[in-house]
């Protein structure tokens, strides 16, 4: 049997092929009480490497600030952890 034909194959994941990057809200402690985080705010910082990627938002890490998080998805722990320090998400 030839060599390609005894290896599993293998795929993308869709999110990998459709480039959602997971951003956690514990690392958005970094911008202070109030703050609009947008795409744009979250690249300039260096959370997003690429301006293609798709911006989705996990439940990990802890938020302590009140802050408006823009983003293309959010999980549904991450809306709950937003929404429990005060802020908001669209």
């Amino acid at each position: 049997m030839p060599l390609h034909r005894r290896h599993a194959q293998t795929r993308l994941s869709q999110s990998v092929q459709r480039g959602v990057l997971g951003a956690e809200p514990g690392r958005t402690n970094v911008f202070p009480a109030g703050e609009t985080v947008t795409p744009e705010l979250l690249r300039a910082h260096g959370f997003v490497r690429r301006s293609r990627d798709r911006i989705k938002v996990l439940g990990d890490g802890e938020l302590t600030t009140k802050i408006a998080i823009h983003a293309h998805a959010f999980s549904a722990s991450a809306k709950d952890k937003i929404t429990k320090a005060g802020g908001t998400f669209e």
